[in-house]
């Protein structure tokens, strides 16, 4: 039986795995095996972690409008203004309201007074 010589291919994952963890610090981008389960771990956390990016940003925008809101007398808090900018229909996202809250104050009064009226 003829030999296979296959050290192309090996070499060819090894340096995309190589590639993928040169960031890594020590042997964590150095040795083959402890590489690939750091690739593998690194691929694992930034799956959840898009998730919880999400979740964290939502939370700190609802933060942000809360904060201006109280703190500037607009409105009673944030769980009062938004149903009442959803039954006058400002469809307005909270990305959005935490922007204007934190860069045009002024707009967030005009929007106030849309739903107080």
């Amino acid at each position: 039986m003829t030999r296979v010589r296959r050290g192309y291919t090996a070499r060819k994952r090894r340096t995309k795995i190589r590639l993928f963890a040169s960031t890594f610090i020590g042997a964590h981008s150095r040795l083959t095996r402890t590489t690939t389960q750091q690739k593998m771990r690194a691929l694992v956390s930034s799956h959840r972690d898009r998730g919880r990016q999400k979740r964290d940003f939502r939370s700190l925008w609802i933060t942000r409008i809360n904060a201006v809101i109280r703190e500037n007398k607009v409105f009673y808090n944030y769980s009062r203004l938004i149903p009442n900018l959803y039954k006058k229909q400002l469809l307005l996202n909270r990305k959005i309201l935490a922007q204007i809250s934190i860069s045009n104050k002024n707009c967030l009064y005009m929007i106030s007074n849309q739903i107080i009226k």
